[in-house]
């Protein structure tokens, strides 16, 4: 029996009660929140898994592997940026499979945000909105000046800011879905490729014929890093703070996985193929970053100079480790091919970027927590208001005229780390009610489209170590204290609570009791939209062998 047919009569009763407009008027601030937009005038549902998986792929692995762990790599060393990696993995892991129940059931067009306002508070879905969007904002331009980096590896004759001109224009034109899905296609073949040329390398594969082996895991390379050694004179607590700064690292490098939560409103049955997405983005990235990092720390010793440490390194020094280690192989002209793919890594990752951004600020609009103009879209379902703000903050570049940079890359890194450490905090969170307005409204997790593992630990698990990681992230910037990075480092956390906070004031929003929070409304709408698009499908006949390969990818 399906999950629609056991709840039939369950959701008749529920839907009158809690439908009623004296709960709604108490407990949310708005109409907005709990109805879909009209089909015709909102996001089109065109995205297929293999899409949506490949777009959270994009925007998801860019800079953090293939420039910030560099960063990692010389702080906590080779065996230090391995678990740090790994750790982080596993909460991304958890927090991904959270959002994924919550995706299944209620496979709305407003993103996560729209799950903590129904589930939690409507004041905590607009902090969450506008701290999501905010990061949005940050981490294009943080792209875009990445792009600018990898350019000054073969010229810096050509002043950086005119780079940032011609990428910011790039973005603006660029187009979604189809065209992302090749470019981390791309993307991933490359990936692959610097993985098994970095065990050739290892392996005495280069001009050399040195077999490196685990070579540079021993002293004074590795394994562990000693971070600040200089300022603490404690070899065990230097030790510790490098591989905590590999933490730091790491969740900068993960954060992006949960922007699947963003593409549902664009998802072709969502309710199949959200989760699909979601195991085959995890574990893919799982691979990517464990088996890359692993790999770096094999074939690039960490005292290496030519490693891009932001507040250390110029700008034009070599920017990915992958790089360093084909010049210490003695291999020629293979860098700038490799220079030149990882260009389009961070440029498909702004593009990607772009694109969950314009979402966001959409999906507030839609809720009411927006200005109404950025809930317009064009006759193909694009946010076309939404989308020229997000690129004018792509002008934020243009920070690299007075600073580094490398600099300017490590505030880009700051901000984002924070904004995303909060989105994550509050997913899993927003899981926690979601669980508990099942249990008290009588229905089981067992007959869920998607039953996350692990749980209801696993959502506390994820909560508490991304907040630790959070709270203590920021500790270098006390020695000594510099005012740039502690600013950068903290400033997303008093922003939230303001959004917060002052939603709350206003609007006298209150925390929605478990036995009151809205599991029906809107959800007969997705249900006939999933069911209109599955009788279509079946119309179109059975598929060929290398139609289901193709949809399999």
């Amino acid at each position: 029996m399906s999950f629609d047919e056991k709840h039939e009569d369950k959701q008749a009763a529920d839907s009158a009660a809690s439908s009623s407009n004296g709960v709604r008027d108490r407990y949310y601030t708005n109409e907005e929140a709990l109805v879909e937009p009209d089909e015709k005038e909102s996001l089109h549902r065109g995205l297929s898994a293999r899409q949506i998986s490949m777009i959270a792929l994009g925007g998801a692995i860019g800079t953090g592997l293939i420039i910030g762990s560099g960063t990692a790599l010389v702080r906590g060393g080779p065996l230090g940026i391995f678990l740090g990696y790994s750790f982080v993995g596993f909460v991304c892991y958890l927090v991904m499979v959270a959002l994924g129940e919550m995706s299944a059931y209620l496979p709305h067009k407003k993103g996560f945000p729209g799950y903590a306002t129904r589930f939690v508070d409507p004041a905590f879905g607009f902090a969450l909105g506008w701290n999501y969007v905010m990061k949005y904002l940050i981490v294009t331009p943080n792209n875009v000046n990445a792009a600018g980096v990898v350019i000054q590896y073969w010229t810096q004759k050509v002043h950086i800011s005119v780079w940032m001109v011609f990428f910011v224009n790039l973005l603006g034109i660029r187009v979604f879905g189809e065209l992302e899905f090749w470019f981390s296609s791309i993307k991933v073949i490359t990936l692959i490729g610097l993985l098994l040329m970095g065990i050739i390398i290892d392996l005495g594969g280069n001009p050399k014929h040195d077999r490196i082996g685990f070579r540079y895991w021993d002293a004074p390379d590795g394994p562990m890093g000693k971070y600040l050694q200089n300022q603490v004179h404690n070899d065990h607590l230097a030790i510790f703070l490098g591989f905590w700064s590999t933490l730091t690292n790491a969740l900068f490098a993960y954060i992006g996985t949960e922007l699947i939560g963003v593409t549902v409103g664009e998802a072709q049955a969502p309710r199949k193929n959200i989760p699909i997405a979601i195991r085959r983005t995890f574990f893919r990235i799982l691979i990517f970053y464990v088996g890359g990092v692993f790999v770096i720390g094999l074939i690039v010793p960490s005292t290496d100079q030519t490693l891009f440490v932001a507040n250390k390194s110029k700008a034009g020094a070599a920017a990915s480790p992958f790089v360093v280690a084909t010049t210490l192989a003695g291999i020629k002209v293979l860098n700038h091919i490799i220079n030149a793919c990882i260009l389009l890594f961070v440029l498909s990752a702004a593009n990607s970027d772009l694109y969950i951004g314009t979402r966001t600020l959409y999906g507030l609009a839609v809720q009411g927590q927006a200005p109404k103009i950025f809930a317009r879209v064009n006759r193909m379902g694009v946010p076309y208001p939404a989308l020229f703000l997000c690129t004018a903050f792509c002008f934020l570049v243009f920070l690299n005229v007075s600073s580094s940079s490398a600099k300017v890359f490590g505030w880009f890194v700051n901000l984002v780390s924070t904004f995303g450490a909060i989105t994550w905090m509050c997913i899993c969170y927003t899981h926690i009610r979601f669980m508990k307005a099942l249990k008290a409204q009588g229905m089981s997790r067992d007959v869920l489209p998607y039953k996350a593992p692990f749980q209801p630990w696993g959502s506390w698990f994820a909560l508490i170590a991304t907040a630790v990681i959070t709270l203590f992230k920021g500790f270098d910037t006390f020695i000594p204290f510099k005012s740039d990075t502690f600013v950068t480092s903290y400033i997303g956390l008093p922003i939230f609570v303001v959004f917060y906070a002052g939603y709350k004031l206003y609007y006298r929003s209150v925390l929605i009791p478990s036995d009151k929070v809205d599991l029906i409304t809107g959800k007969r709408e997705i249900d006939e939209e999933e069911e209109r698009f599955n009788q279509a499908q079946e119309a179109r006949g059975p598929r060929t062998r290398w139609q289901k390969i193709w949809e399999d990818l």
